[in-house]
């Protein structure tokens, strides 16, 4: 009995000590509250045809009949394919960057240059989408792009890069790459700090290369942070950013441009039909927490799963 008041009076004591901190976590409440799970309740709408004058409540009960709009169209299908092929581009090839440029930058030993470098690469993450989609078209555009500019003076026909459709995802998952590669990398960098240098010196002195190093030493210590951002990028796996889409996408290659968000805004808010775009957006919410589940059962078998 004693033990179990004196544990009592240690946990009161204890919760009265952090109460400023349990204060500080308020804010952070109502905003997850407020934005994230309160407006959970209009996905009802997906299972209603809603209208303004009944609102969300009252309108009226249409069952699963606009999913089945959405997956008896074929635009539907294209729209769903263009999304997780784009992202599933952006993942393969934009995942391994900001891990190899970790890797490099923390191989540098001249400090000032290493700086230098983190502070260019990481510059472009604080680019709205506005300004990348300004320097894309500044490169790329056909009449007045700088790239076309030097073809020009070689005697060299201008080429349509955004208007075509192979030309245009390569400048989608190159422009996506080069804005955020520079958040990860830092992310990495942080995670490369906390292996024992030593471990290093050992394997000098057993005559294991540079490469060995980084293939049994570097990679194995950064390995729970690169599974928790694969699992956290697997769920964003069929979410390709409005913002990039809209800004670099045209009528030419709406073929391959047209995604999710973009139909969303376009049906959801162009023509106000919004119980087929949030049954868009709860599928697509679906099969993201589905991949997130996957992903995480998988990094389970190597003992790295988030929960």
């Amino acid at each position: 009995m004693a033990l179990r008041k004196a544990s009592s009076l240690h946990r009161r004591r204890r919760l009265k000590q952090n109460i400023p901190l349990f204060m500080m976590l308020i804010p952070v409440f109502a905003f997850y509250i407020l934005f994230k799970y309160w407006p959970m309740g209009g996905l009802v709408i997906a299972f209603k045809n809603y209208n303004f004058a009944d609102g969300i409540l009252h309108s009226p009960w249409v069952g699963m009949k606009n999913f089945n709009i959405l997956f008896s169209s074929s635009n539907t299908l294209r729209i769903i394919w263009n999304t997780f092929w784009l992202s599933f581009l952006n993942l393969v090839i934009g995942f391994p960057v900001p891990i190899f440029l970790a890797i490099l930058l923390n191989e540098v030993r001249k400090t000032w240059f290493k700086k230098w470098v983190q502070t260019i690469i990481y510059l472009p993450h604080f680019f709205s989408w506005i300004i990348v989609s300004g320097i894309v078209l500044s490169l790329f555009a056909t009449d007045y792009g700088s790239i076309n500019k030097v073809l020009k003076l070689l005697s060299i026909e201008p080429i349509t890069f955004l208007y075509e459709s192979n030309s245009w995802v390569t400048i989608f998952v190159g422009s996506g790459i080069w804005k955020e590669m520079g958040f990860s990398t830092i992310i990495y960098l942080a995670a490369l700090t906390t292996i024992d240098p030593s471990l290093y010196e050992s394997a000098g002195m057993d005559g294991a290369s540079k490469w060995r190093q980084i293939w049994h030493i570097t990679l194995p210590g950064i390995r729970p942070t690169i599974i928790l951002l694969l699992i956290l990028a697997m769920g964003r796996l069929m979410e390709v950013g409005f913002d990039q889409v809209y800004n670099l996408q045209n009528s030419a290659v709406a073929e391959v441009s047209e995604v999710i968000s973009t139909y969303i805004y376009k049906i959801g808010l162009g023509s106000s039909q919004f119980s087929l775009t949030t049954a868009m957006g709860l599928f697509e919410s679906i099969i993201g927490c589905t991949l997130v589940l996957i992903a995480n059962h998988i990094a389970r078998k190597f003992d790295q799963a988030l929960f």
